[in-house]
């Protein structure tokens, strides 16, 4: 077995942004023909990108999406109303351009990648999407870990991948969605345990539970929690005893990306257990993230205030697959542009505001 605490990648930190260029930039800001702070999170992320990316005039053309599709033991506890058939069909539909990310991403130009990390249905090479298997899926984890410390290693590493690629494309921002029947099952379970809120204050629906399926279901990770109890000590023992391959994907990607001073925009419940398992296992990667939305999903609300984020726009969504994600692409490249293109006082010579 591999020892994964003994100088681990993902524990390298991210350089923090640069501070002179938060600074120019904040500057930039209040030399623009409007009252200061009028645009509100607008110029703090414009701030923020210039800070990310080091240039005073940030953009976002590049825009690079993964979607890690996974199938989990938990299913065979009844948690979901799905069948995992549905994880390999919906990847075709996201190849063939049928589903929401795929309709966005090519809305925004963006390069949209399917990675399979283990499906349960059908684990051949499907055409157009980018084969890892790790296992055809995790184990039932209310019996045993869902993933052993190799293949936990192995998931983080298809996320590491994913932002090289990325990387190599020269992208600007970087998205992870997700796909996987059974995985707000196991998202539940991880951030019950990485922020110790009771399982039922964030048990919800996912794909659409009726109220006798959601009590089942925090009945489940109730007992699962207890069983594992002695075990999760960390939060890579929490990812890996409760999490899924793609859950794991997206946290190795969240950090890669911060590692290589990629900025990311994190989706929704089941991105956010990602993402807090990635905060926890290298904090330095906080300035990277940006916070998409606030999910539908009943504890989502509960888990963005007990990390402290705020959510760039509240739509009501609960679809996943990077969606929410990639709606608000839009607003951070118009954030962007008003930062670069705006008229300074001087440029535009309109007069300041009064000094007292």
């Amino acid at each position: 077995m591999t020892d994964y605490r003994s100088n681990p990648w993902w524990a390298e930190p991210a350089s923090a942004p640069s501070q002179a260029m938060l600074t120019a930039a904040h500057e930039r800001q209040n030399q623009l023909t409007k009252p200061p702070g009028a645009l509100g999170r607008l110029e703090q992320i414009a701030i923020q990108l210039a800070a990310i990316q080091n240039q005073l005039k940030p953009n976002l053309e590049q825009v690079f999406i993964a979607v890690f599709a996974g199938d989990h033991g938990i299913v065979e506890e009844g948690v979901s109303a799905f069948p995992q058939a549905v994880t390999v069909e919906m990847q075709r539909n996201f190849i063939n351009g049928g589903a929401a990310i795929s309709v966005l991403a090519g809305e925004l130009g963006a390069t949209l990648e399917v990675v399979n990390t283990g499906t349960h249905a059908v684990p051949e090479q499907l055409p157009g999407v980018i084969h890892a298997p790790i296992a055809n899926q995790t184990a039932n984890f209310l019996l045993e870990p869902a993933m052993t410390d190799d293949q936990w290693q192995q998931a983080l590493a298809l996320g590491r991948a994913s932002v090289q690629r990325a990387h190599q494309q020269g992208a600007q921002l970087y998205i992870g969605g997700e796909m996987g029947i059974g995985n707000t099952t196991a998202a539940t379970a991880m951030l019950a345990q990485l922020a110790d809120i009771s399982v039922a204050e964030i048990t919800g629906p996912g794909t659409g539970l009726n109220q006798h399926g959601v009590q089942h279901k925090i009945k489940v990770i109730r007992q699962a929690l207890a069983q594992h109890a002695p075990l999760l000590t960390s939060s890579a023992a929490i990812s890996r005893i409760l999490g899924g391959f793609e859950i794991a994907a997206l946290t190795g990607a969240y950090i890669a990306a911060a590692q290589v001073g990629i900025a990311v925009i994190v989706d929704g419940f089941i991105c956010t257990a990602a993402a807090a398992a990635a905060l926890q296992l290298n904090p330095s990667i906080e300035p990277y993230l940006f916070f998409s939305h606030c999910s539908a999903e009943p504890g989502h609300q509960r888990i963005i205030e007990h990390l402290g984020v705020q959510p760039i726009v509240d739509l009501n969504l609960r679809l996943g697959e990077g969606s929410g994600a990639a709606t608000v692409v839009p607003l951070l490249r118009l954030a962007c542009a008003l930062h670069g293109k705006m008229a300074t006082f001087a440029e535009a010579a309109v007069s300041k505001k009064l000094e007292p």
